[in-house]
């Protein structure tokens, strides 16, 4: 339950609406900027070091490297799952970096979607439930509806999204330690979506998924980040998708360290 919550990001509170953003943002501001951020784990070795990078609202970015070079890590500080020893991490405006652990949770929630390596889903909680959870710590509650009304609109809005990455619609309410290993990504992937996040952040996604399956994410992906204007990081070894992507980046060209040799650190 701990991965998921650092993932989803809460802190117990409830909040109206989502949390706004930093007043200064607007349509010319960056949706991610990074600056003179340096961070290593407890052996000393950096393995992060980039002195400027920046992603534009609505822009679409795929950043590739082999195992080692730094990439989850990255993704664990663009999601501020992970907080640098030096430098910022801005979001929309606003330093992640510089925000309590509980509000960092709650901004992630509400403006991060984020899909892992590794899942992160509670396995005694249904699929439903899980993606449910995502939904609650977001607070997605913008319409005044009934709570019978609104129940029913949100599991619609998962039943679509679950048949849109053709997941069968009877695995709904199985658990998620029922699920094969791919059935499960999917679910990890509709999780990040359902909020439709101003920033969607996907760590080698496809890893488990058949050709056809990869082809229908990719459509699901790229379409929902395009409807609701999200920026999207898109990290994988798989260079094969780099052909849905406009801008490709080499982690090498923008990360110091990893231009410096392999990490040792399994973490990463």
């Amino acid at each position: 339950m701990s991965n998921l919550l650092n993932e989803a990001g809460a802190d117990g509170s409830t909040q109206p609406s989502k949390n706004p953003v930093n007043t200064l943002f607007n349509e010319q501001s960056p949706a991610v900027l990074v600056e003179s951020v340096v961070f290593s784990y407890v052996s000393g070795k950096r393995i992060i070091d980039i002195k400027k990078w920046r992603l534009n609202k609505s822009e679409h970015v795929f950043l590739y490297g082999p195992s080692g070079c730094g990439k989850s890590t990255l993704l664990n500080l663009f999601s501020g799952i992970l907080t640098p020893q030096q430098g910022s991490v801005s979001i929309l405006n606003t330093d992640i970096t510089g925000l309590k652990p509980s509000k960092r949770d709650c901004f992630r929630a509400q403006h991060i979607g984020v899909v892992f390596q590794q899942f992160n889903l509670v396995p005694y909680l249904s699929v439903l439930d899980n993606i449910r959870l995502a939904m609650h710590f977001a607070n997605d509650g913008a319409d005044k509806q009934s709570t019978d009304k609104k129940s029913t609109t949100k599991q619609e809005r998962i039943i679509s999204m679950l048949q849109a990455l053709q997941l069968p619609i009877d695995c709904i309410q199985r658990k998620a330690s029922e699920l094969s290993v791919g059935q499960q990504q999917r679910v990890a992937i509709a999780r990040a979506l359902i909020n439709k996040p101003d920033v969607l952040i996907v760590d080698e996604p496809t890893s488990a998924l058949d050709a056809s399956a990869k082809d229908a994410f990719m459509k699901v992906l790229i379409e929902t980040a395009k409807s609701s204007n999200a920026a999207l990081i898109f990290v994988s070894h798989d260079q094969s998708l780099a052909s849905h992507f406009k801008r490709i980046e080499a982690l090498f060209d923008i990360n110091d360290s990893a231009a410096l040799g392999p990490e040792l650190d399994s973490k990463v």
